[in-house]
């Protein structure tokens, strides 16, 4: 069994490695380009925005708050957006709804991403395969070399090992060529995605302290 599996691996090659390889590459970088899109669409000024939603729910307006929040294209808004939807049930309900959201908003900027991370960790592995692939080729192509009666063929023999085993290292490299980019653009996303998760907890903040204010303020003026 040991040789059919050596004569299978003789006879296929390494080169489908090397296409698989490439194949992922152009996935991956399919899916660079896709969440580069989604997180850049999303970008907002923090700074401002809490501002301006402080602002107007120091006045008490709600509608001009609600219209400021659609405005922003951010993950942040569209949490805080849901909670400000639940202003009248309190705080708890605001929460409540807001950790709802912020799930949904993860899960949305977080499309894909797995896919990145699991090229950045396997590339390697299958250049590797493509790499032993290669090296079973050489001593089998040495092996054949010894056992011939012919002298040039003996001399050649080295060169044509070189030869192959420097081919299957190139699977190997393209694998690390693949999988490098793909592992620091995953934690890069992962960077923004935890900053964008961070912001979204900074507003919801502010939008539950007036919810707190209010609330401490309506059975003092009951009383």
């Amino acid at each position: 069994m040991v040789e059919q599996l050596k004569d299978f691996l003789v006879h296929t090659g390494a080169t489908w490695v090397l296409w698989v390889l490439i194949g992922l590459s152009v996935l991956s970088i399919a899916v660079m380009i896709d969440r580069a899109r989604a997180f850049w669409a999303q970008r907002d000024d923090l700074a401002k925005l809490v501002s301006d939603l402080n602002r107007l729910l120091l006045t008490g307006d709600l509608a001009a708050a609600e219209q400021r929040l659609a405005k922003s294209p951010s993950a942040a808004a569209a949490v805080v957006r849901t909670g400000l939807a639940q202003w009248s049930r309190g705080g708890d309900a605001a929460r409540e709804a807001m950790a709802a959201a912020t799930g949904l908003e993860r899960a949305r900027l977080e499309r894909r991403l797995l896919f990145l991370g699991t090229v950045g960790n396997n590339a390697p592995f299958v250049g590797l395969l493509g790499t032993v692939i290669g090296v079973v080729g050489a001593f089998a192509e040495l092996g054949r070399s010894s056992g011939s009666a012919a002298g040039a063929a003996l001399q050649l023999a080295p060169e044509r090992v070189m030869s192959t085993i420097a081919g299957a290292l190139v699977a190997t490299a393209v694998g690390l060529v693949v999988a490098i980019p793909a592992v620091a653009v995953f934690n890069y996303f992962q960077g923004l995605l935890a900053e964008a998760l961070g912001d979204a907890d900074t507003l919801g903040h502010v939008l539950l302290a007036h919810i707190g204010e209010r609330l401490s303020v309506e059975p003092r003026r009951e009383g």
